[in-house]
This record gives C-alpha cells, sequence and structure tokens, in this order.
C-alpha cells in the first residue's frame, strides 16, 4: 500500500499545479474518448510505468472541478480538512449499517445529525440519516409522507390515488420519486411561482382543494430552499399553514441552499423550518465537502424506523436499534460519508461554516455588482441568491457557454425561467475570492472581443 500511497501523492501534486496553471482542462469529445484515452480494459496485467502513465492522463483530463473558473453546477471548490476526512474514510472503509463493523464512526454520524436537528428547532424525537444524494433525500422524505398518510401501504400496496405537490421550479425528483413509491408521476401537482420564483400559496390551496373534491388523498408538499435556477427560497409560513389545514407532510429540499442554517445572516431564508416535517440539505454543496454528503432530517423518528427498517438476524447481531444505522437507512451497505464532515465541521467550528456560507453570498453580491455596473449585461437575478443569472451583449447563453467550455476558457452553465434564458453562474465556491469574480467576467469579456467571428456564425 506504500507504493500506491505516494503514487497518489505524485498525482494529486500534479493535478493541484495543473489546476492553477490551467484552471480548465481540454475536453474530449465523447466520440474521441476511448482514442485517445488508454481506457480499454486487457486480459494481461499492464507494467507499471504504463499504469502510472495511463492514470496521469485520466486525472489530467478530467474537468476540474476545484479551480477558480469552475462555476457550472451547484458544487464546487476543494476543502482540505473535509477531504482529509474522505480520504481516511477510504482507508478506514467501514460500512455504516451496524455499529459492530463501524464502531466510533456511528458517534460522529449522530453527532452531526444531532447537532443539524437542534440548528433547525426539531425537538427530541427528531433523527435522520445520510442518504446517497439530495434525489434520495427527497425519495425518503415523500416515503415517510405516503406511510405517515396511510401506514398499511408499505404491506398492502397503493390503493387509492394519491397526490404530491411542489412547485414548477423545483428539482425534478419529485416526479420520478412520485414513480419509485408508487402513486405515478401523473399524480405529481406543479404548483405556480411568483416571479422569483417562490412556489404560490394561494395556487397550492386551489390545487388541493381541487383534488379533495375530485375524491383523490393529497399526503406531501416538497418545498425548495434554493431552486435549481434561480435559487429562490419558498416561503414556509403560509405553506406549512395550508399543511396543517390539510394534515399533510411538508417536507423541505434544501440540497442546494439548505446549509443557510448555519448563518446567522441568512437563516431568515428559511423561517419556519421547524414547521416542516422533513428537511434535507447537502453539504457537499453549499459546504464544500467531497461528494456526496447529502442529510436528510424527520422531527418524526417513528417514520422514519417505521418506513426504513427491516429485520435481519444475520445483520443486526448487537448494540440495539440506536447505533444500528441501516434501520432507518435506504441502504444497506453504506460507505462513511459523514466524517468528511466532521473533520471539517470540528475542524473550523459552526462558526466556521457561517463564514463558508457567507462568503458565497458575498461573492454573490460582487458579481451582480459588476453586472448591474455595466450596460452589456442584463441580470435576471435577485438578492439573497448565490446564482447570478445574466446575459451578455444579446449572446445566446447557451452558445457562450459551451464555446467558453469547448475552448477551456471556462466552465458555467446556463439556465431557463419562464422561456428566458440565460447564463447561471453560480457563486458555491467559497474559497473563490473578489478577484476571482470580476476575473471571471474578464476573461469572458476577452474571449467574446476576441472570437467575434463564432459568435456570429452561430447567430
Amino acid at each position: 500500500m506504500q507504493k500506491e500511497l505516494l503514487l497518489f501523492q505524485k498525482l494529486a501534486e500534479k493535478l493541484i499545479k495543473a489546476e492553477k496553471d490551467e484552471p480548465i482542462a481540454t475536453p474530449i469529445a465523447p466520440q474521441e474518448l476511448f482514442t485517445i484515452l488508454p481506457l480499454a480494459l486487457e486480459d494481461q496485467p499492464v507494467e507499471d510505468t504504463f499504469f502510472e502513465e495511463a492514470l496521469e492522463k485520466l486525472v489530467l483530463s478530467t474537468p476540474r472541478t476545484a479551480t477558480r473558473l469552475f462555476f457550472n453546477q451547484l458544487f464546487g471548490g476543494r476543502n482540505p480538512k473535509a477531504t482529509l476526512g474522505d480520504l481516511l474514510a477510504v482507508l478506514l472503509n467501514n460500512s455504516m449499517y451496524t455499529y459492530k463493523v463501524a464502531g466510533p464512526q456511528v458517534g460522529i454520524e449522530k453527532e452531526i445529525l444531532r447537532k443539524s436537528c437542534d440548528l433547525i428547532g426539531y425537538g427530541k424525537d427528531a433523527d435522520g440519516t445520510f442518504a446517497p444524494g439530495g434525489s434520495m433525500s427527497n425519495f425518503m422524505a415523500i416515503l415517510m409522507a405516503r406511510d405517515a398518510h396511510n401506514e398499511t401501504i408499505k404491506n398492502e400496496g397503493v390503493l387509492k390515488k394519491m397526490t404530491a405537490y411542489t412547485s414548477i421550479e423545483s428539482h425534478y425528483s419529485t416526479s420520478k420519486n412520485a414513480a419509485f413509491i408508487g402513486i405515478g408521476r401523473e399524480q405529481v401537482r406543479y404548483v405556480a411561482t411568483n416571479e422569483f420564483g417562490q412556489m404560490s400559496a394561494t395556487d397550492l390551496a386551489a390545487k388541493i382543494s381541487e383534488d379533495i373534491a375530485a375524491g383523490l388523498q393529497p399526503f406531501f408538499v416538497n418545498a425548495t430552499a434554493g431552486t435549481t435556477v434561480l435559487g429562490a427560497f419558498d416561503v414556509l409560513e403560509p405553506i406549512s399553514k395550508i399543511c396543517k389545514k390539510y394534515n399533510l407532510w411538508l417536507h423541505l429540499d434544501g440540497a442546494y441552499c439548505g446549509s443557510v442554517i448555519f448563518s446567522n445572516k441568512y437563516k431568515h431564508l428559511v423561517k419556519g423550518i421547524e414547521l416542516t416535517d422533513s428537511f434535507s440539505y447537502n453539504a457537499h454543496k453549499m459546504l464544500g465537502t467531497p461528494l456526496t454528503c447529502s442529510i436528510i432530517l424527520t422531527k418524526h423518528k417513528k417514520y422514519l424506523h417505521d418506513s426504513f427498517s427491516n429485520d435481519a438476524t444475520y445483520l443486526y447481531q448487537t448494540d440495539g436499534d440506536d447505533y444500528n444505522l441501516g434501520k432507518t437507512s435506504i441502504q444497506c451497505g453504506r460507505r462513511n460519508d459523514a466524517l468528511k464532515f466532521w473533520t471539517l465541521w470540528k475542524s473550523v467550528g459552526t462558526s466556521g461554516l457561517e463564514k463558508i456560507v457567507d462568503q458565497q453570498f458575498h461573492l454573490a453580491e460582487v458579481a451582480r455588482d459588476y453586472i448591474k455596473s455595466n450596460p452589456d449585461y442584463t441580470l435576471y437575478s435577485f438578492d439573497d441568491s448565490i446564482s447570478i443569472c445574466y446575459n451578455y451583449k444579446g449572446i445566446p447563453a447557451q452558445d457562450l457557454c459551451t464555446l467558453l467550455y469547448e475552448n477551456a476558457t471556462a466552465m458555467v452553465g446556463f439556465g431557463i425561467f419562464r422561456e428566458t434564458e440565460f447564463v447561471r453562474l453560480v457563486t458555491i465556491n467559497s474559497g473563490n475570492k473578489d478577484e476571482d469574480i470580476l476575473s471571471f467576467f474578464k476573461i469572458c469579456e476577452t474571449f467574446v472581443a476576441e472570437n467575434e467571428a463564432l459568435f456570429t456564425l452561430k447567430a
């Protein structure tokens, strides 16, 4: 293993140098992938030298998500302490389903869950678990809601039409999850939003009332803390009143921006979070831990256990349900996603996590201020969002983003809201500084100026 650790260090040092010298890796067209890189698997082992060369080519050809010019997804950057935790989790290689095989690693997961529940005001009956991504966190929420609505369903199946509600700007996982739990995609109602992309409580109430009148069974409302495109926060208190009136489970999908719970300055964006039945957030997004690190919490520990526990005497042999985490998990075997978050949180404290979150909003302000000061830009987003949506010189956003990527200049994505397409710059890498944001704009402006013919041809 010592030889492999030395090789890892060597490759890591080359990657970090490449990230500094060339923040964007030259993309390889998918049809050329197997020609350019030595990816083929063969019957015989390769020489050590060839193995190292193949690994180096692969590493240096992979998109660089930790650099100052990566603004493409809802994650980015690299936190050293969190990365250390993930590397240790790989070396330890514990599965988190029982205390017998995970030992003290169970304790770090339980501590993260306890502190998270305390932060959002859930009571003593709250609990949670780590899920394999935000989509699966939302799946666990809607499944608990289904079983809370009718506890016989998990044994007998869905016998009557049930309806779920989410905003038209919410994450696409709701419709998938409706199919997974057996109610069907067509039973998801998409609620209208206002000009900021926030769910309309008025339209929600109307849709619920219509479905009840039609003899259907509403059971679940999905609210959002950070919509995928505009980064909007649904206003929870009026939504909660509707859910209480009709006895519906209220889930808050905070995969993108739910980590505002760590910020005294921005936690008002999820005012009323304690009124929800479940809440999820991704530490691999705003908090910068390595992928994946997704947490689902519920104030109803009973439903978490009832929906996901299953007896298995070959597995659960010691220590009781409270420390056998497989009893509240969607998975059986499960990697340790908690350690990397624990090493980050332990090293910087809750106050350090607050600084990480606040820095992202500060960078968003820097970007918005720059756009507002330049007449060549049109701004579509708003304050209290880390999604900066804009257009530059009327250039189609998709064309601009694609050409920046194909020419290894910058990685940024585009989005659409109410049929308007725009560049979506996400300031989620808290390692960036003001000058990195301003540099991004200057680099893009220079690229456009030097490649006017490309945009003319596209037009």
